[in-house]
Parts: structure tokens; C-alpha cells; sequence
């Protein structure tokens, strides 16, 4: 009898729409609406509820070091900067292990660079030509060797596919950010390098612009020569 039931069509049962007199006040709120809302504003009168108790029943003679380690900034509490947690020691070896992972990261820039040079160069690979020019002068050398470069060029993009073309673009693109990103890299951990050594002991100075033999870009720092006992 239950499949007999099943097999019967019934009426779709739909739900009551928001009425055109009031469509200005968006969607008809539904009973499983109402007590999710009803919830969530309960739980909000409660938590002031809990509150403001506390705030009646609070001690004026209480403290907590919280109160004078943070501040209150645009009426959020914040707390204040805490002085280094970590000794000397502790700090250099965790610059040393980013100097390390900098430094593995720059060598494996390097082999991809290689690689990825090393395939192109395969691809652009061309039977050299054997033709011998004679010329009378330089300007004739000059112009014959301009137009056996631009032949030999459009020979090259002849013989390509257009497929070929596009991946080879892209790979010259890679290849030139790759490059790009080794340089970032060196000039990273040439810092960290810098930083690392002006941390040891020993007195140490600033040179001044007109003391640089060789100018660069950045900081130059000199050491005082120390005798070795």
C-alpha cells in the first residue's frame, strides 16, 4: 500500500512568499529564521547580563599585571610590545638557519635556471652556416652580415609551430623572473651575511661616502685590526 501512496501525485505544498505590499521589506521571515535570531539575541543579552553582574560586584582594590601591560586603542585592549623573549645566542642561530634556507633556496634557483637554459639552448640549436661572403669593405661586411642574421632569423620562425612559438615565449619568461628572483635573493642574503658579522665582537665603523674605494649600493662597514695573541 506504501508504494500504492508514493505512487500517487500530490500537491506541492509551497511556501507563503513575502506579499507584494510589503516586498520593500525583503524576504518573509520563516519560523526556522525567527528562532535562530531569537537565539543568537538571547546569547547576546545574556553575555551584558553577565557583565554588567560583574561590573557590580567588581572589587576596586583588585589588580592585574594586565592592566598596565596593555592598552586600549580605538576601545580594543592591545597589549603592550614585550621586550625579547630570546638571548643573543638564541637570536643568531635563528638568523643562521635563515641564512641557510635562503642560501638552498638561491642553489635551487640556480640548477632550474640551468636547466631551463640548458633546454633552450637545445631548441634554438641551428646547422651552422658554411656560405663564405666576400666583401670590399667594412660598411659591405656590415651589410651582409645583417641580412644573412635576419634570414637565418626568419628561416628559424618559419620553421616553427605556433604551439612551439608560445611555449618557447613562455619559457623565456620563466626563465628571465627566475633570474630575477636569484638576484633578490643574493641581495637578501648578502644582508643577512652583513648582519650576522656586524653582531660579533670587535669595534667597527661606518665609512663615510668619500672613503669608499669602490662605491656600492650598500652599507660598507671596516673593522679595527685586531693583534692575535
Amino acid at each position: 500500500m506504501s508504494s500504492l501512496r508514493n505512487a500517487i501525485p500530490r500537491k506541492a505544498h509551497k511556501e507563503r512568499a513575502q506579499p507584494a505590499s510589503r516586498r520593500k521589506f525583503g524576504l518573509l521571515e520563516k519560523h526556522k529564521d525567527y528562532v535562530e535570531r531569537a537565539k543568537a539575541y538571547h546569547k547576546k543579552e545574556q553575555a551584558l547580563q553577565k557583565l554588567k553582574e560583574k561590573a557590580a560586584s567588581r572589587n576596586p582594590d583588585e589588580f592585574y599585571f594586565k592592566m598596565i601591560n596593555s592598552k586600549t586603542v580605538d576601545g580594543v585592549h592591545r597589549r603592550k610590545d614585550e621586550p625579547n623573549k630570546y638571548t643573543s645566542e638564541e637570536l643568531a642561530l635563528m638568523k643562521t638557519q635563515d641564512s641557510s634556507y635562503i642560501m638552498l633556496k638561491l642553489q635551487s634557483e640556480k640548477k632550474k635556471i640551468e636547466a631551463l637554459s640548458s633546454v633552450l639552448h637545445c631548441t634554438s640549436d641551428k646547422i651552422p652556416n658554411k656560405h663564405v661572403y666576400f666583401a670590399a669593405d667594412r660598411d659591405e661586411a656590415r651589410e651582409l652580415r645583417a641580412k644573412v642574421s635576419q634570414k637565418e632569423e626568419n628561416e628559424t620562425s618559419d620553421n616553427l609551430s605556433e604551439d612551439v612559438k608560445r611555449a618557447m615565449a613562455s619559457s623565456y619568461r620563466e626563465l628571465e623572473a627566475r633570474k630575477q628572483r636569484v638576484n633578490e635573493l643574493e641581495k637578501i642574503y648578502m644582508g643577512m651575511q652583513l648582519q650576522k658579522e656586524l653582531q660579533k665582537k670587535g669595534k667597527k665603523r661606518k665609512l663615510r661616502p668619500d672613503e669608499i674605494v669602490n662605491p656600492t649600493t650598500g652599507p660598507v662597514y671596516k673593522w679595527r685590526q685586531r693583534r692575535k695573541l
